[in-house]
């Protein structure tokens, strides 16, 4: 009887290991010209989207200076004043003062703080005409001490005041906040308030018995003049029924009108080179005109006035309403993400179609790894295809926003490159989430199709306003398009609440962080139905 001896292949064993099958799944990938066709095309779609928004801008804009008065032509908008950030910003208050050069201190004592509100409807706010009011006060009615270094709008300034609603405040340049003492002014409940001057450094402390004093805040406002501007100030926000919009002047399309308050302030006291007689007027335009006024009589200064010294956000629908937001710029990313979907879901239905799965589940059985591999790939691929498109449609954007005049919301390089990087991130767990829905449906139509219905759509009713406000909230809250939220480019300002934070003007309900948690929930159960089913069913 003849024995045959067993075959034994002169090669060593190969290993079968996740990184073998890592490099197998991406060797498909690449070698299949349409998916990577496909992924050129989202990066495209992207871009193109993009310099869309910016080529649409009007070459005759011109964009003056970093602060004071931004002239703009009638294509572009009204004017608007930029702070010492470059950011649009509202810089109007009554203002009684007194040089102060070199290093100084000026300290107050506010009694009261109250104030009138317009009108339920919108008849009499003409200036020109009757101007009806109610007794009340805004929540962001503002009064107490500033030291500014000039009397231009937009120049850079700290200040320690007491907020109708909000207690003691520090604010400094428009964008800084920080609260001190709680508790609303009045003759039961004084507010100390000080603020000193050491060169470029501003200190801001409050007490509730002149004894006892807190620390609120230090600032620098780097190239202060040696002689600046400090005093007493009072300003009043605008007002508007129901809080969804902002507007400067007399523009208040929710309800509403300007207001105006009176601070009663006394103990005033300054040192070191602080001095000479006391001037009173406007910096900025009142929104009424004749509304602002001081009396000084037996140390006690009550003090009249109206506006407001606050950032104006991005896209809030005012007189800025005509600068563009760097959001803009990245609106190509719905259909970057089709295309990203379509590959993505191709990347496993096409092996259903051609049977080849069979073979894929052959070589390595465990068909969950398999599905893990396949999505580690897709959203490796999607992440440099996401951040491709987000980074030329951006950079490329703004640069042409910029050639052109026209002015565009401020963003640090920190912020461009955490935008960027998010999208990225978005782009790739939804390809995932792609990938495991075509693993459940086995289908690419199907697959293609509810992507697009879980993510595009959510984001463009949301983005396009075809549905109301709150119903978009809920969208981009508890469906995968949260994960846009990573795209948010432009901080809420709690001072600033007269205003809407919308979609649409690149504001979103969630952090990005939190969006970005939402996205990945909904990947993950998607990507777990998959690899149930994948286990249970026939190949």
């Amino acid at each position: 009887m003849t024995v045959m001896a067993p075959y034994r292949s002169p090669l060593g064993a190969g290993r079968d290991g996740f990184a073998q099958l890592l490099h197998a799944e991406w060797t498909k990938f690449r070698t299949v010209r349409g998916w990577a066709i496909g992924m050129i095309v989202a990066v495209l779609l992207m871009v193109a989207f993009g310099l869309l928004t910016a080529g649409g801008t009007n070459s005759s804009c011109q964009e003056v200076g970093s602060s004071g008065p931004a002239r703009h032509g009638a294509a572009c908008g009204p004017s608007f004043t930029l702070g010492p950030a470059g950011e649009p910003v509202t810089d109007s208050f009554y203002f009684v003062r007194q040089p102060m050069a070199g290093d100084g201190t000026i300290t107050v004592r506010v009694t009261s703080l109250t104030g009138l509100l317009p009108p339920t409807s919108t008849a009499g706010l003409s200036p020109n005409g009757p101007w009806d009011t109610r007794p009340g006060v805004q929540e962001w009615a503002k009064a107490g001490i500033i030291i500014k270094s000039g009397l231009t709008a937009g120049s850079p300034y700290a200040a320690m005041m007491v907020a109708a609603g909000h207690g003691v405040r520090m604010q400094w340049n428009y964008t800084g906040d920080t609260a001190g003492l709680p508790g609303a002014a009045g003759p039961a409940n004084p507010r100390w308030l000080r603020l000193t001057r050491s060169g470029d450094v501003l200190t801001g402390y409050d007490s509730a018995d002149r004894t006892h004093w807190t620390q609120v805040g230090t600032v620098t406002l780097s190239g202060l003049p040696r002689v600046v501007q400090s005093g007493l100030f009072v300003a009043s926000p605008g007002y508007t029924q129901g809080g969804q919009h902002f507007c400067i002047g007399l523009c208040f399309p929710g309800g509403g009108g300007p207001t105006q308050a009176t601070a009663v302030f006394d103990h005033v006291s300054g040192s070191g080179a602080v001095g000479g007689a006391w001037t009173a007027g406007y910096v900025g335009s009142p929104e009424v005109p004749g509304v602002g006024s001081y009396h000084q009589a037996a140390g006690m200064f009550t003090v009249t006035g109206q506006g407001d010294i606050a950032p104006i956000p991005a896209g809030h629908g005012g007189a800025a309403d005509s600068a563009l937001i760097v959001s803009e710029f990245l609106i190509g990313t719905f259909a970057g993400l089709i295309a990203l979907g379509v590959v993505a879901a191709m990347f496993i239905t096409a092996e259903y179609r051609r049977s080849l799965i069979r073979v894929t589940f052959a070589a390595s059985p465990r068909r969950g790894r398999v599905l893990a591999a396949k999505a580690v790939v897709v959203a490796a691929v999607s992440f440099v295809a996401g951040v491709a498109g987000a980074a030329v449609a951006l950079l490329t954007g703004t640069a042409i926003t910029h050639a052109r005049g026209y002015y565009l919301y401020p963003v640090s390089g920190a912020t461009e490159v955490k935008v960027i990087a998010g999208t990225g991130l978005f782009a790739a767990v939804a390809a995932a989430g792609a990938l495991a829905v075509g693993a459940i449906v086995r289908r690419g139509a199907a697959a293609v199709a509810i992507v697009i219905v879980a993510i595009a759509v959510p984001m463009f009713l949301a983005i396009s306003r075809a549905v109301p406000l709150g119903a978009a909230d809920w969208l981009l809250r508890v469906t995968p398009a949260a994960g846009i939220a990573l795209q948010q480019a432009y901080p809420e300002y709690g001072q600033v609440t007269g205003y809407s934070y919308t979609p649409q003007s690149g504001y979103y309900p969630l952090p990005g962080w939190a969006g970005f948690l939402v996205l990945c929930g909904w990947t993950a159960v998607a990507l777990g139905v998959a690899a149930y089913l994948l286990r249970r069913r026939d190949a």
